[in-house]
């Protein structure tokens, strides 16, 4: 069976890891001309997740890599302390930044996956046998199946599924991040400024120094020049906030977005299957990459063994409780990094308070982990050769 997956970030490499070690054939078709080693830390935490990435074997590589990011203070617009985080309330158990973890999983799958940079699916047509697909360089190729692991904005959703616009939940925030060459003063630490409606973050780790803003607004449609809403929206707020526009007007690396999610009654239809961020993903804050790797394994366990339409039915029936827990973080984001009121940015910042304290800290990183391994991970058997 020869599988085309859509997607060369987490989610597709991640499928391609185990489909390829149950046998079967597998391409990779990313739209960028490269692999891309942007994009924000991720995190791992809790069993479910520190279990798959122990049976992929690449746990150890993860933790060579970790960002060792520590705490977020929020400060006043005097740079005086108001609340300090400790590390794992942002960063889980282990922090990666997400293309030192894209280059990793596509180290361990290069040899066995064919990758094809540079060209999308620009069609789909189901045959009684296979999936016809057109690509955007105006080739045509037969497959088994196709994998949808091409992020929020999914091509593959689209096609198979309808408009985006279907599917796609605004929370009424947006988010621009972007690295700086350094912020003074910094070291392994964040820092978070809020006006009502606004945040501004920077943060650095062992691995880099990157800026943040999120702010309320209602859904704008396309932004042509993201770089001056972004400048206009900021204009006159306080702290280190020029400092950052700077830094964002000299970066061509900005990443800007509204905070969604994307819903759906089914992440399968017909011989296409929507994994990871494509089927039920978020913008920030929903341990996306974490349940990315997660349903990846599961996908491919189910496909090898049995027919697809078993398979594709036994691998909702098993993610869709787990990703939907998930996601209700994701829904969350906006409101946890930038309140709307002066009010709910005090009460806000009273709750982080008791965050600090050893009992609440616990039950908090009780609660998150309880999260991210909400989900019963069945054993898959591999071929012997390849144990």
């Amino acid at each position: 069976m020869h599988i085309l997956i859509s997607g060369a970030g987490i989610a597709g490499p991640a499928a391609a890891f185990w489909l390829q070690r149950h046998g079967f054939e597998t391409t990779v078709v990313e739209r960028a001309p490269h692999l891309r080693t942007d994009g924000f830390e991720v995190d791992f935490r809790g069993l479910a997740h520190m279990t798959v990435l122990s049976r992929m074997g690449i746990l150890d590589e993860i933790k060579e890599i970790q960002t060792h990011m520590g705490g977020q203070t929020i400060v006043s617009a005097s740079g005086d302390e108001l609340v300090s985080l400790p590390s794992e309330f942002m960063s889980g158990e282990i922090e990666v930044a997400r293309g030192e973890l894209s280059e990793l999983l596509y180290r361990n799958t290069k040899d066995q996956t064919r990758y094809v940079f540079g060209d999308h699916i620009a069609g789909l047509t189901e045959t009684p046998t296979g999936v016809t697909v057109d690509f955007a360089s105006g080739s045509s190729e037969s497959y088994d199946l196709v994998i949808g692991a091409d992020g929020l904005h999914s091509g593959v959703r689209s096609l198979a599924f309808g408009p985006e616009s279907r599917f796609r939940r605004f929370h009424g925030y947006y988010l621009a991040g972007f690295p700086m060459t350094e912020f003074p003063g910094l070291a392994n630490t964040g820092l978070i400024y809020n006006e009502p409606g606004k945040c501004v973050m920077v943060s650095s780790n062992a691995r880099k120094t990157g800026g943040m803003f999120v702010f309320s607004s209602p859904e704008l449609g396309h932004v042509p020049d993201p770089k001056q809403l972004v400048a206009d929206t900021y204009a006159g707020v306080g702290w280190e906030t020029p400092k950052l526009l700077d830094a964002m007007w000299q970066t061509e690396d900005l990443y800007f977005d509204s905070i969604s999610t994307i819903e759906m009654d089914t992440f399968t239809k017909g011989r296409v299957a929507l994994l990871g961020d494509a089927g039920y993903g978020g913008t920030c804050g929903g341990m996306g990459t974490g349940a990315a790797i997660v349903c990846a394994y599961i996908l491919a366990g189910e496909l090898a063994r049995a027919d697809y339409r078993t398979a594709f039915a036994r691998y909702e029936s098993l993610v869709r409780p787990y990703v939907t827990r998930c996601r209700k973080a994701a829904e969350r984001a906006g409101s946890f990094f930038s309140p709307r009121t002066s009010g709910q940015i005090w009460r806000r910042n009273q709750m982080y308070r008791l965050l600090t304290t050893p009992v609440v800290m616990k039950y908090f990183n009780k609660l998150s982990t309880s999260i991210a391994s909400g989900i019963a991970l069945p054993e898959y058997g591999l071929p012997a050769d390849v144990r």
